[in-house]
C-alpha cells in the first residue's frame, strides 16, 4: 500500500448491512455479472466485521480496520494509523500519523470525498455529522437514502459529477455508502409488497440493483488513472434466522460479510 497510495486514486465501498451468505450464493449463480468480474477467483472473501452495525463499524473501518479475514491470524492490514504494540502492521501496510485514514489520506495530498447513504450519513443531526465530518467535502440528500428505490443510480451519479470536476492531477479517496441493501428493501423485488416486508430474497434482489448500476461507478474511477478499489459490508442481517431480525446483535448472519479488494485499470 505504500506504493499505491500517492499513485493511484483510492475507492471504498460499503455495501451496508450485505449478508455474506446472499453476496456468496449470487456470485456463485452467476447473478452479479459486473461485480463478478472484478472479484478475485470470481467469489467474495469471507470476513468478520469490525462492528455489528453501521456506526460503529464505520468508526473502526476509518482507523484502518478493514474486515478481518475469516481464519486464524494474525492478518497484516492495508492501513493502520502509527500505534506501539500493533500486531497487524507490516512493511506492506501504509501507515498514517493522524487519528483516521481519512484525514491521512488528505494529509498526504487526496482530495477526500463522502458520497453518504443510509442516515449515520445523512448530516441531518449531530450524530449523522460525525462520519460524513471526516471528509472534505461530503455529499447526501434524500435520494441517496434508504427509503429511495433508485438511491443507487442517484449517488453514482453525484460521484460521477465528483470525478469530472476534480483536476486531472488531484488523487481521490472516494467513499460510498451503498443504502439500497439496507431495510426497507422489497421493492427491489418484482412482485413483493410493503405489507410482506423485507426478506432475504428482497436483500437479494436489492444487490442485483447495485450490480446492474455499479460498472458506472468503475468506469468513473478508472477514468483518470488506475485505481484501488475495496468493495466490502459494513455488516449483515437478520429476517428471522434463529429468531432474529435486524442487526446490533452477535449473530454470524450479522458478523460475517464478504470483502474484495482489487484494481480496476484506467478505463476499465
Amino acid at each position: 500500500m505504500n506504493e499505491v497510495v500517492g499513485r493511484d486514486d483510492l475507492l471504498l465501498v460499503t455495501l451496508d448491512t450485505l449478508r455474506h451468505d446472499v453476496a456468496a450464493e449470487l456470485a456463485a449463480d452467476g447473478r452479479l455479472p459486473n461485480l463478478a468480474r472484478h472479484l478475485p477467483g470470481g467469489a467474495w472473501e469471507k470476513r468478520h466485521a469490525p462492528g455489528s452495525f453501521t456506526y460503529a463499524s464505520h468508526q473502526a473501518m476509518f482507523a484502518g480496520f478493514l474486515p478481518t479475514p475469516a481464519a486464524p491470524g494474525p492478518h497484516p492490514r492495508l492501513f493502520a494509523a502509527r500505534f506501539a504494540g500493533s500486531e497487524t502492521t507490516a512493511g506492506r501496510t501504509y501507515v498514517f500519523d493522524t487519528p483516521d485514514l481519512v484525514s491521512g489520506l488528505a494529509a498526504a495530498g487526496y482530495r477526500t470525498v463522502c458520497v453518504g447513504g443510509v442516515g449515520f450519513f445523512n448530516k441531518q443531526g449531530a450524530l449523522g455529522d460525525v462520519l460524513p465530518g471526516m471528509f472534505q467535502e461530503s455529499h447526501w440528500e434524500p435520494a441517496f437514502g434508504v427509503a429511495s428505490p433508485t438511491s443507487f443510480e442517484a449517488q453514482v451519479e453525484r460521484a460521477e459529477q465528483v470525478v469530472a470536476a476534480l483536476p486531472a492531477e488531484q488523487r481521490l479517496f472516494l467513499f460510498l455508502n451503498v443504502s439500497a441493501l439496507h431495510q426497507p428493501n422489497w421493492f427491489h423485488l418484482p412482485g413483493a409488497t410493503r405489507e410482506a416486508g423485507d426478506s432475504r430474497a428482497t436483500h437479494a434482489a436489492a444487490l442485483q440493483y447495485v450490480d446492474r448500476h455499479i460498472g458506472r461507478l468503475f468506469r468513473a474511477m478508472s477514468s483518470r488513472r488506475r485505481c484501488f478499489a475495496i468493495v466490502c459490508s459494513d455488516h449483515g442481517t437478520t429476517y428471522g434466522d434463529d429468531g432474529y431480525t435486524g442487526h446490533r446483535l452477535g449473530h454470524e448472519a450479522v458478523w460475517t460479510v464478504p470483502y474484495a479488494h482489487f484494481f480496476l485499470e484506467p478505463s476499465a
